[in-house]
């Protein structure tokens, strides 16, 4: 609040809660952020203890999407890797060659799902804290 009305002039906290926070300031578009990184807050997806079968779909779930941006694809061209790419990492990713859902109880082609769906890492994290979010 002392920053938003003025009677202060900066503040410091992990990249996700500032973009948060600035959405929530009477004039958004006035409040910026300075470009270094002085420190690292990982955020990651949390569950419940012991429910082991959520807690393994959920870690593979961020992981396919971390690969998935690393591979280069995206919701937008998932369809086409998934008919076109012959990269070995792609199509284990897309579910078409070696494991597939079968160890998580999931189908196949559930990681495919999630980058048509969600979209690989750095589309989501866009679109929810990133350049694309209020």
């Amino acid at each position: 609040q002392a920053f938003d009305t003025g009677r202060c002039d900066s503040f410091t906290t992990d990249l996700s809660q500032a973009a948060g926070l600035r959405t929530r300031m009477q004039d958004p578009s006035a409040v910026g952020a300075l470009p270094e990184v002085i420190s690292k807050e990982p955020l990651g997806p949390v569950v419940r203890q012991g429910d082991d079968t959520w807690f393994n779909i959920v870690k593979w779930s961020f992981n396919a999407m971390l690969n998935a941006e690393e591979l280069g694809l995206t919701s937008a061209n998932v369809d086409k890797m998934k008919a076109e790419s012959t990269d070995p990492n792609v199509k284990r990713l897309l579910g078409l060659d070696g494991p597939k859902g079968k160890g998580l109880d999931l189908s196949d082609d559930w990681a495919y799902q999630i980058v048509k769906q969600v979209g690989n890492y750095g589309e989501a994290y866009e679109r929810n804290v990133g350049k694309d979010s209020p």
